[in-house]
């Protein structure tokens, strides 16, 4: 999955204000013909609010040149379905993640990120890089002044998943949850392997809630992911959450199976 770096996203506004002043656009007349006002577009040319690809969208409709910019930000970063979630993900006061197969993106180390985007063969090494730093970049949420509450729960099978040539990583990657673990806006849940069937073998899901209350979610597939809006389909993914996270070990219990893993090893 491609995902949009700051420093892409800030490039791009970059762009977009040389454009506008290139056609000899006010603000106010570019917003007029991209659907914003002056103010919002002021807030995005100065970086106090997130790109969108709505406002992507509408550059490309008030400068009339041919979907541009939207092209830009499929090529260099982010397909366009990926842009509501890193703008839902940036403005979260909580996110939900479940993950039967991977750690969590947010809490990969750069090793072990490496490691699961070098599984996509197709990939230079460049692109490698640049999917790399663009998933490190994301992480600084969970990190900045009013953090979200991130509530994380795994399968014991990832942490499990460590044949001899990976184990270093995958020992790293766990002392890095356990550290994580112990922000106070982070928690990580383990569901035991013996856990056979439940309500999270369908698949992985992360959901972001913004300051209004309003939630969004995005599921992950073979060939990138959807973000879910809608009231009912994100009301399902709620309860799906719910289900899954009464199956999990409480946070101090996940964080002594997650040590007793890396024990075994040694």
């Amino acid at each position: 999955m491609a995902d949009l770096p700051h420093s892409l996203a800030a490039f791009i506004v970059g762009e977009i204000r040389r454009a506008r002043g290139a056609a000899g656009m006010t603000q106010e007349a570019f917003g007029r013909g991209a659907g914003f006002s002056a103010s919002h577009v002021s807030a995005v040319e100065g970086e106090t609010r997130a790109l969108t690809m709505d406002f992507i969208k509408g550059a490309d409709r008030a400068l009339k040149n041919n979907g541009l910019f939207e092209r830009m930000v499929a090529k260099l970063g982010a397909p366009s379905w990926f842009l509501p979630w890193l703008d839902a993900e940036r403005v979260a006061t909580q996110l939900r993640s479940w993950q039967p197969s991977l750690v969590p993106g947010l809490l990969q180390t750069e090793q072990y990120a490496r490691a699961v985007i070098r599984c996509d063969d197709t990939l230079s090494e460049e692109e490698v890089d640049k999917r790399l730093a663009a998933r490190l970049d994301r992480q600084a949420i969970l990190t900045q002044p009013k953090a979200p509450q991130f509530v994380a729960v795994i399968g014991e099978e990832v942490l499990r998943r460590a044949g001899e040539d990976f184990r270093g990583i995958m020992a790293g990657q766990i002392t890095h949850l356990t550290a994580m673990a112990e922000r106070p806006n982070v928690s990580v849940h383990i569901v035991p392997g013996d856990v056979s069937m439940h309500a999270g073998l369908t698949g992985p899901f992360i959901l972001a809630r913004a300051a209004d209350g309003k939630w969004v979610g995005q599921l992950e597939n073979q060939l990138g992911g959807l973000v879910i809006s809608g009231d009912d389909d994100v009301a399902t993914l709620l309860s799906k959450w719910e289900t899954i996270r009464n199956e999990a070990l409480p946070r101090r219990q996940s964080t002594d199976l997650m040590k007793e893993v890396v024990t075994s090893w040694t």
